[in-house]
This record gives structure tokens, sequence and C-alpha cells, in this order.
């Protein structure tokens, strides 16, 4: 639930539902988070939970065929447990994640951006807290990108991203380009979320 809601927050989405027929962005991202859940929390193997592990599989099964057809029809290709709480799919388009990819709370990602492993392994970007990603950008291999970055369209990072306050970084092979974080560019809805738990 506290993922779902971060998410929502972060979507700038005012309603409990997605609508009908609109909101595919929102309703993928909750595909994603009930098949995180699934995988993450299966039931017991132990004899007297055949009925709910059946129910599990057959729950597993359906969630999956959904969230593959969506996944098609949007252009993305996200595999599970790679983003935090509180990520924003700006647009429809191509995002391609790499699956040793990871990647922290309140990221905004824009349409066609690729984060990849290379030289034949399976390790990918670990992306901290609160990173915008624009249009286009590249992010390969095994690099570390700190808490606050703000990534510009058509950048390509191939080498860790080290700032304590938070920067822009563009061009071809990416480098500092300003001093400005992201912070005008996200929501940091998991702030809000803790927050608005704290007064309840």
């Amino acid at each position: 639930m506290y993922y779902l809601e971060c998410d929502r927050v972060a979507l700038r989405q005012h309603h409990k539902k997605p609508r009908f027929m609109t909101d595919e962005i929102w309703r993928f991202e909750i595909l994603l988070r009930k098949r995180e859940y699934l995988y993450n929390c299966p039931p017991s193997q132990r004899w007297y939970n055949f009925i709910p592990l059946i129910f599990h599989k057959v729950r597993t099964i359906i969630l999956h065929y959904k969230y593959k057809r969506l996944q098609l029809k949007l252009g993305f290709s996200i595999p599970l447990n790679v983003f935090g709480p509180g990520l924003s799919i700006a647009h429809y388009g191509t995002i391609v994640v790499a699956e040793g990819a990871k990647v922290g709370a309140n990221c905004r990602i824009h349409e066609g951006v690729t984060i990849g492993a290379t030289n034949g392994t399976s390790h990918a970007a670990v992306i901290g807290d609160n990173v915008f990603i624009g249009t286009g950008a590249k992010i390969i291999g095994n690099v570390k990108i700190d808490d606050n970055v703000q990534i510009a369209a058509n950048a390509v990072v191939v080498k860790d991203v080290i700032s304590d306050r938070g920067c822009t970084i563009g061009g071809i092979p990416a480098k500092v380009i300003s001093s400005s974080s992201s912070e005008l560019n996200l929501v940091k809805a998991t702030e809000l979320v803790n927050k608005e738990r704290f007064y309840l």
C-alpha cells in the first residue's frame, strides 16, 4: 500500500483509482507493484496452504498477462524490483531498464530512456533518490548516480555522478553542466506520504 500511495502522489493523481479508459501509466505502475508484492511475498509451501498457494499462482499468472500486455502497449520494458517508491513515468514511449539496475525513491523518468548493462554483464546503474531522467537519456553500465541529480535530455551517462547537493548533467558523454538539483522537476512523494501518516 505504501508504494502504491507514493506512486499515486508522484504521478499527481487526485483520484483514488485510475479512471476508466484513461490513466494507463498509473494502471501500469499499479500492476508493477502488485506483481512485485506477489513475487516478494509468496505464501508458505506447507500442505495446509494448498488453496492459498493455488490462488496465488492463478493471480500471479493473470497479473503477469495484464502487465505484459500493458507493457507492450505503452512501450515499457521494466523488470520487477528496480524502482523505489514514488515512481513517476511521465509519458508513453520506449523505456528500457536492465534487470540489474537499482533506482531509489521519487524517480521521474521520461520516454526514450535506457538504463542498460554493458560488456555482457548484468551489472547496471545504481541510482539514488529524487533523480530526474530526461527524454532520451541513456545510462549505460555499472555507474553510480547520487541523490538529487537531474539528467538532461539525450545525455549519455557512462561514469559515476557524485554530488553532495545535486546537480544537472548533460551531453555526450555526460558531465556536470549546472549546480541545479532535481527538486523543481519531480515530487518527493515519500516525504509527503510519510508526513501525512505522521499527522494521522
